[in-house]
């Protein structure tokens, strides 16, 4: 969650940085002149379109930074703004790379040690006979089957 006050603080530096105005400013990055009044007094929040925009005009503006002050303005040179390069560099650093024990058997029905599980007796149903029961199971509400190729499907019994 953006905090809106250091947010407006955060826009008034750009904007002395800039040597702007916020007239100047608004129209230099293509928005209403009352709309950045309004973001400025704190009356309305930034949208993310309006985020964008100051990103594509001023590229030495940090997205991380002007969001939650976390980064540095001016950006280092040499380094500009790019989606790709920013979607990705926060995929990376939130999500953490797998270790050896993170990762998937490849056969996921088989049981880590057979020997410490004993087999549970299977009875039949009254009605279907087909029908097995596993003791102490509720009723199967549904079954799905994963693909290798990354598909799946959904088998409902009843």
């Amino acid at each position: 969650m953006v905090n809106i006050e250091d947010f407006i603080k955060r826009l008034e530096i750009i904007l002395d940085y800039y040597g702007l105005n916020a007239s100047a400013f608004a129209d230099k990055i293509g928005v209403q002149r009352s709309s950045l009044s309004h973001l400025l007094s704190g009356r309305n929040k930034p949208s993310l379109d309006f985020i964008l925009k100051i990103l594509d005009v001023f590229p030495d503006v940090d997205l991380y930074w002007i969001l939650n002050g976390k980064g540095v303005f001016p950006k280092s040179p040499g380094e500009t703004y790019n989606p790709e390069n920013k979607i990705a560099e926060v995929v990376n650093s939130t999500i953490p790379s797998p270790t050896q024990s993170d990762l998937i058997p490849e056969d996921l029905f088989t049981a880590a040690n057979p020997a410490t599980k004993p087999e549970e007796e299977i009875t039949k149903t009254k009605e279907n006979p087909n029908r097995p029961i596993y003791p102490n199971s509720g009723e199967v509400e549904k079954i799905v089957f994963f693909y290798k190729n990354g598909t799946f499907k959904v088998f409902n019994p009843n």
